[in-house]
């Protein structure tokens, strides 16, 4: 059995609470993608087993549900008991101390906003909770900027899956498409942000 041939089947036996169950591994284990997860939902809502705004819903609430986890861990622990965490147990996490410094470096550097877009970047998406927490971001500020990020992102795949998950070829090519678009945006911002601290700095009031 593939992986998504077990995360359909986690669905069909769980229902709502498996896809939940699923997008929370997937803010936890990052090679159980929500790429899969969320489309696989949308389509299985598309053939009348699901309703769609369920589907998004069970999807949002175990992201959340992780992302507060891992958030609070890193508000709770100092830098060098994280980092001697991940040095011992990342491995099974498929997580490494260089992937925790990158996200803690990419909070300080571009602020709260990149929780946002973080929650709609692979890879980026289980790890920028981790430094949220160790840079004390207000957790109501942190809770905001992840819901929505995670409502858009979950709400974009469930209905990529729902319209057309019966054409993988074009699914895929979809998926490709949004995730230049994504880089291309999140790229933009930070260039964005740079010149603005650039000009401050230039033009002191």
């Amino acid at each position: 059995m593939n992986l998504t041939e077990w995360i359909i089947s986690i669905m069909e036996q769980l229902g709502y609470f498996g896809i939940a169950l699923l997008m929370f591994l997937d803010n936890i284990f990052p090679p159980i993608p929500s790429e899969i997860i969320m489309p696989s939902a949308g389509y299985s809502a598309s053939q009348g087993q699901l309703f769609l705004v369920g589907v998004i819903i069970a999807g949002s609430i175990g992201s959340l549900i992780a992302a507060a986890i891992l958030y609070w861990i890193g508000y709770k622990f100092n830098h060098a008991s994280i980092f001697r965490f991940v040095d011992r147990y990342g491995k099974y996490l498929f997580i490494k101390s260089l992937d925790v410094k990158k996200s803690l470096d990419w909070f300080e550097q571009y602020g709260d906003r990149i929780v946002f877009f973080g929650r709609m970047i692979p890879a980026v998406r289980s790890l920028i909770s981790i430094p949220a927490g160790m840079s004390h971001m207000p957790f109501w500020k942190f809770m905001f900027y992840s819901s929505l990020g995670t409502v858009i992102w979950t709400t974009l795949l469930a209905c990529v899956g729902f319209y057309f998950g019966e054409n993988q070829a074009l699914m895929q090519n979809i998926f490709s498409q949004i995730s230049h678009f994504i880089i291309i945006l999140v790229t933009a911002i930070i260039i964005w942000i740079l010149y603005r601290r650039h000009q401050r700095k230039n033009h002191p009031s």
